[in-house]
């Protein structure tokens, strides 16, 4: 088994809105970039209270590429975050927004596409999954790369943990990915730079029921 979150990483709320109502029938899941413009060259919706009237309707994970997200975790937990994904790059302890982040939630550690997976330095047992760049963190629309499914056949060896994906997917290379070990995929330009997401979150969708996989 395999999940497949909707990605969304938008500057304007009418549009991030529009996006949530076209996946919210079919998925279960969204994922929500947040960006400030320091760790990658550009910038996203940071207002977290319009989520707020999503947030029963589907489950709501942010992934936080700003400077220490630490400083973020309690509001977008008000309005209704669940699963809360960090770059290991921008913070200055791992160990205390692993802490901070158990108490509101889910808590997830990414490495960009040129990060080693050396640097996440906090057990693996104090998370409750891993997520490797698949792109260079910033942009959607950017095309997969491979090389990066080493990390994930290397963290596969070391752990059960969910291992998620983030960049360039598509069936294809999901399906490469899901013989390397990951679990979790989001998906964005290959859903929403489409005539119909709901058609190809459920070409996704089959080829993780047809392959094997380990439960997320």
């Amino acid at each position: 088994m395999c999940d497949i979150l909707a990605g969304i990483l938008e500057q304007d709320w009418d549009k991030i809105e529009e996006r949530i109502k076209i996946v919210k029938p079919f998925t279960k899941a969204i994922h929500v970039d947040l960006l400030d413009g320091k760790f990658a060259p550009n910038a996203s919706f940071l207002d977290p209270a319009p989520f707020a009237k999503y947030a029963s309707d589907v489950f709501l994970e942010l992934h936080m590429m700003v400077e220490e997200p630490i400083k973020h975790l309690k509001r977008f937990a008000i309005a209704g975050f669940r699963r809360f994904v960090a770059q290991v790059e921008m913070m200055t302890d791992q160990a205390d927004f692993v802490a901070e982040a158990q108490r509101l939630g889910e808590v997830v550690l990414a490495v960009d596409a040129s990060t080693s997976i050396d640097r996440i330095r906090v057990p693996y047992i104090d998370l409750d999954g891993l997520l490797v760049m698949t792109v260079k963190a910033g942009f959607s629309g950017q095309a997969f790369m491979p090389e990066n499914l080493e990390k994930v056949k290397k963290l596969r060896q070391k752990t059960t943990l969910p291992i998620e994906i983030d960049g360039g997917v598509n069936d294809t290379y999901l399906k490469e990915a899901l013989r390397a070990g990951a679990n979790r995929f989001v998906a964005t330009s290959f859903l929403f730079r489409s005539e119909s997401p709901a058609k190809q979150y459920n070409i996704l969708k089959k080829t993780c029921e047809n392959s094997s996989s380990n439960s997320v």
